[in-house]
C-alpha cells in the first residue's frame, strides 16, 4: 500500500518524492485508494497558502492559494481540460476529436477554458468563509474520489495511454474501500458536506454521458477535465452550504 500511496502522490502532484515505483497493475490499482487523500493534501496546502498571504488581504490570499495548487499539480488537469475542450467543442467525429486532443498545440477553446477555470476558482476561493484549508481539501478530495469511481466503472475510448493503464489494473476494490473511508471522514466532520460530494458525482455522470456521445469513453485528458470541473462544482456548492451552518 505504501507503493500505492507514493505512486498516487507522484502521479497527481509534483511533490518531490524520488522513490521509483513500477507502473504495474498492482501499484496502479492500490494508488486509486489514496486519490481522495491526495486531493485533501493539495487543497490543504492551498488553504495554508491562503492563510500565509491572506493577512495582507483576501484577494492576495486567494491568488496564492490558487497558484500554489496549480504549481502543486503541475497544471496536469488544466492541460486535460484544455485538450478536452479543444476536441469536444470542435464538433468533429470521434477519430478527429481524439487526434485534436492528442495534439500538443492548444487551440482557442483550450485557452478560453483555462482562463475561465482559473478566474472562476479565484472568485470562488475569495468568497469562501470559515476553515479554508478544510473546504479546499474536501473540494479537491471530492473531485478525486469521483475520478477514482469513473476510472473503475466507465469505459475508455482507446486501449493505450495512462487512462487505459489505470482502467485495466482493475482498481474497483481499492476505490471502494478508499471511498468508504473518505465518506466516513466527511460524515465525522459534518454530514452536510456530503452535498458538495453528491453534486460532484452528479456532474461526473453528466460528463460521462457527454464523453460517451463524443468519443465512446474516457481518456486521460477527460479524466483531468473531470477533476477540474468537479473542483469548481464542489466549491460552488460549498459556498451555498456554508450559508446554512
Amino acid at each position: 500500500m505504501i507503493n500505492g500511496l507514493i505512486l498516487s502522490i507522484q502521479f497527481l502532484t509534483r511533490l518531490p518524492i524520488k522513490k521509483s515505483i513500477d507502473f504495474n497493475d498492482e501499484n496502479l490499482s492500490k494508488s486509486i485508494f489514496f486519490y481522495p487523500l491526495v486531493g485533501i493534501i493539495i487543497g490543504g496546502i492551498g488553504g495554508l497558502f491562503y492563510y500565509i498571504f491572506g493577512f495582507l488581504n483576501e484577494d492576495i490570499g486567494s491568488f496564492f492559494a490558487l497558484l500554489s495548487m496549480i504549481v502543486l499539480t503541475g497544471g496536469l488537469h488544466l492541460d486535460g481540460l484544455s485538450d478536452t475542450c479543444d476536441g469536444f467543442l470542435s464538433y468533429r467525429d470521434k477519430n478527429k476529436i481524439l487526434e485534436i486532443m492528442k495534439d500538443s498545440r492548444i487551440g482557442a477553446f483550450g485557452v478560453v477554458s483555462i482562463v475561465l477555470d482559473i478566474l472562476l476558482k479565484y472568485i470562488l476561493i475569495s468568497n469562501l468563509e470559515g476553515n479554508i484549508p478544510l473546504i479546499l481539501g474536501l473540494a479537491y478530495g471530492n473531485s478525486r474520489l469521483v475520478i477514482a469511481y469513473i476510472m473503475c466503472t466507465k469505459r475508455v475510448a482507446k486501449k493505450d495511454g495512462i487512462g487505459y493503464m489505470f482502467y485495466k489494473s482493475d482498481p474497483k476494490k481499492y476505490a471502494l474501500f478508499g471511498g468508504i473511508g473518505y465518506l466516513l471522514v466527511v460524515l465525522l466532520i459534518n454530514p452536510i458536506f456530503l452535498i458538495p460530494l453528491f453534486a460532484s458525482f452528479l456532474v461526473g455522470q453528466i460528463i460521462t454521458k457527454i464523453t460517451y456521445n463524443k468519443i465512446d469513453g474516457f481518456t486521460g485528458d477527460v479524466y483531468g477535465a473531470t477533476i477540474e470541473i468537479g473542483e469548481i462544482i464542489s466549491l460552488i456548492i460549498f459556498l451555498e452550504v456554508l450559508k446554512w451552518i
